[in-house]
């Protein structure tokens, strides 16, 4: 089978990587891929912000099965636009890729259909915002509605920085794009929980659970990253919880999906905050989460492409999905100055795949006059599975050792709350 890629992430090269060892896959093609994508699969350029040009690629390539890695194309319509034309496409539809795209529908959503999330409030305008602001204690939490690569969620102190940051994100200020929409949402304690689930569009089954650490610096300070690593464990939530979770959430949102007459299927990937009261929903990804997935695929034993097509094909339900007991984790190298301004085209040093039980996975690589460079904010993915997240995480930081790109930065202190248990 031939399998098309769409995307250039450390998620898509996971999942390429997954996809190589399905002895059903004898061909796979990355668009755009990266500078590690295309040491396994064939890269061609594409723009994943034009559906027209993906749309003929795919005419071009002629794959049996599209995989769709970010979020930008399922916002966009691109499966909507594959499907139309009879083919084979992993990933959720315009209309359900809502629950993501837009905060704003999601928090509607769980409204409608009981599925329990902080208190929050819409503002279009800042009269809004000042008069929800009074129904708020503080901190408060400010989202951007739309898509923002991980970095429109600000939790603010003071009331005064709410008011700026709701101007700010109003006027491009602060994103670089003028949000029309804004998300007040109450301050929620807990430990944070990244749940996926397949869904087919009739059921969810769970896949895994992982935690990220979206903070840029160590003991999660600094400002909201894309993610700056993560970890699965098979403690991470209890089967009781697993099972809640699956019942109450996953499968409350597939079933309220349907009803409304836009079926999920492909990954739901659920911000969790496991509060006091219980778990409360924190947001929604359509797609397989970013660093979270290069954890996940180093645990999974199914074949990946079962997944896939058991969505496609409506069969999640008969599905066995397994994974190797331990842990597994992902640590990012970004570009220094990241989340903010940074230099691309920064040669990198001994990022290649050795026979040590640790891969590095390429989220922002380029090759440059034969040369291996930096080509975005999350440069890399440095990844291990072990019997035990401790032991995951030493090979990680070991192999860390032997990399190098000028500016580089990461945390040193990725899993900290599981290894102070």
């Amino acid at each position: 089978m031939k399998v098309l890629v769409i995307g250039g992430g450390g998620r898509e090269h996971a999942l390429i990587w997954a996809l190589t060892n399905s002895p059903s896959v004898t061909e796979i093609v990355a668009a755009p891929g990266n500078g590690g994508i295309v040491q396994i699969a064939r890269c061609t350029p594409v723009d994943v912000n034009n559906v027209e040009a993906m749309v003929n690629l795919v005419a071009l390539e002629q794959p049996e099965l599209t995989v769709v890695g970010p979020e930008v194309p399922l916002s966009l319509g691109l499966v909507d636009q594959l499907q139309s034309r009879g083919l084979r496409v992993f990933g959720p539809t315009q209309a359900a890729a809502q629950l993501e795209s837009s905060k704003a529908f999601a928090k509607a959503f769980m409204d409608r259909h009981g599925i329990p999330t902080a208190a929050h409030a819409l503002c279009t305008n800042m009269d809004e915002v000042n008069r929800e602001l009074d129904r708020f204690t503080l901190p408060v939490v400010v989202k951007a509605s739309g898509l923002a690569a991980g970095k429109g969620v600000v939790i603010c102190n003071a009331r005064l920085e709410a008011e700026r940051t709701c101007a700010e994100m109003f006027s491009g200020a602060l994103l670089g794009a003028q949000e029309t929409e804004i998300v007040l949402e109450e301050f929620l304690t807990g430990e944070e929980v990244s749940f996926f689930a397949l869904c087919d569009g009739k059921r969810a089954v769970p896949i895994a659970a992982a935690q990220d650490h979206k903070r840029v610096g160590e003991g999660d300070t600094g400002p909201n990253t894309g993610g700056m690593g993560a970890y699965s464990t098979d403690g991470l939530v209890t089967p009781a919880m697993r099972q809640w979770i699956t019942a109450h959430v996953a499968q409350k949102t597939v079933d309220g999906m349907a009803a409304e007459n836009n079926p999920f299927r492909g990954i739901l990937f659920i911000g969790l905050m496991m509060t006091p009261r219980g778990p409360m929903v924190l947001e929604f990804n359509t797609r397989w989460g970013d660093p979270e997935t290069e954890a996940i695929v180093l645990r999974l034993e199914t074949d990946i492409l079962d997944l896939f097509n058991a969505s496609i094909d409506q069969t999640a339900d008969s599905l066995v999905i397994r994974l190797k007991p331990g842990a597994s984790a992902t640590v990012i190298a970004a570009s220094g100055g990241y989340p903010g301004k940074y230099a691309s085209g920064k040669i990198i040093h001994g990022a290649e795949n050795k026979e040590d039980g640790v891969m590095v996975f390429h989220a922002g690589t380029a090759i440059k006059n034969r040369e291996l460079v930096t080509a975005g904010g999350r440069v890399l993915a440095v990844s291990a599975a072990a019997p035990d997240l401790r032991e995951a995480l030493d090979r990680i930081y070991r192999r860390m050792q032997d990399i190098s790109f000028d500016g580089m930065q990461y945390r040193r202190d990725i899993g900290h709350r599981a290894l102070a248990l």
